[in-house]
């Protein structure tokens, strides 16, 4: 090769692998989708420009050279590099045809997961999602650092530059001890709260100042256990076990209930609760995918008993 300045066309680079592959013109341009005239253009135009003969033609088939041998297995590499880089590119240009980072907070991810992946997988089978659970001010630095492309967490987060999506409201329900009075109760007022030991999540989880708000709006200044729960699992355990009592989201009692003997009761109305949305950056520009992306979730979800979709 003379010309140290020659770069090969992909143009070229197609032609000369579908000519190696299939030796034969006539098939490699019926795979390419192009006429045999506009394939061997291509072909001769890389040989002329790489200063190489890569096929000996003849009437019935075609015959690497030696360096064609040698160079068939780079053509083939950069043309799928190529394919890659365009597959990735689609995937830039459309999240939902690509990857995506998911963020969900502790008290929403094991028990919306199951319905959410599945629905995803669908509604959008072009879209893969890797899950981070986490706090939500831990989500929102990591949305806000490119770290995230969206999460489900409870709104309103109050932090700018992110765009909210509205997807349900659900209702707290109180978690007691078995056998307490108040078990199975439908009409349990908020100023109950006064009269029990509330355990709490640990800091920086949502649902702790969640909890504290209802106690707050009730009026109640309310007696906190001595234990603190990392995970709201957790807290339904110490729950049964005589440590306290929990608020714990609609969404997760059938899970919780199932797992434990924990009693549980359900306020009156107006009954306290919390709205459940999808966070992204305002910057990111994919409104309209990522509005696709919440109609999608929102009826993976469904609907199920003190669990509101948001329209």
């Amino acid at each position: 090769m003379t010309d140290k300045t020659y770069r090969p066309s992909l143009a070229g680079l197609r032609a000369f692998a579908a000519v190696g592959e299939k030796q034969h013109f006539g098939s490699a341009a019926m795979v390419l989708g192009v006429s045999q005239s506009t394939l061997s253009q291509a072909l001769t135009a890389l040989e002329a420009g790489l200063g190489t003969q890569l096929v000996e033609r003849s009437t019935r088939r075609v015959f690497l050279t030696t360096e064609g041998t040698h160079l068939l297995p780079l053509a083939q590499a950069a043309v799928e590099a190529a394919d890659a880089f365009l597959s990735a590119a689609t995937g830039v240009a459309d999240p939902l045809r690509g990857s995506i980072r998911l963020g969900l907070i502790p008290t929403v991810a094991p028990y919306l997961l199951p319905r959410l992946l599945a629905g995803l997988a669908s509604h959008l089978p072009a879209l893969t999602v890797r899950v981070i659970e986490d706090q939500t001010e831990r989500l929102l630095t990591a949305l806000r650092g490119g770290a995230l492309d969206a999460a489900l967490m409870a709104l309103p987060t109050e932090f700018g530059g992110v765009t909210e999506i509205p997807l349900y409201d659900e209702d707290f329900v109180l978690a007691l001890p078995p056998g307490h009075p108040l078990s199975g109760k439908h009409r349990v007022s908020t100023a109950a709260l006064a009269e029990l030991p509330l355990l709490l999540l640990d800091e920086g989880h949502c649902l702790r100042d969640q909890a504290l708000d209802v106690c707050q709006k009730a009026g109640v200044r309310p007696e906190l256990a001595d234990t603190r729960a990392a995970s709201l699992a957790t807290a339904v355990q110490c729950v049964t076990g005589g440590l306290g009592a929990t608020l714990i989201p609609q969404s997760a009692v059938p899970v919780e209930a199932a797992r434990s003997r924990v009693g549980l009761a359900h306020f009156a109305v107006p009954r306290p609760g919390r709205r459940i949305g999808l966070v992204y950056r305002s910057s990111s520009g994919r409104d309209v995918s990522y509005q696709q992306l919440a109609r999608v979730i929102g009826e993976s979800i469904g609907s199920k008993p003190g669990v509101r979709r948001v329209n």
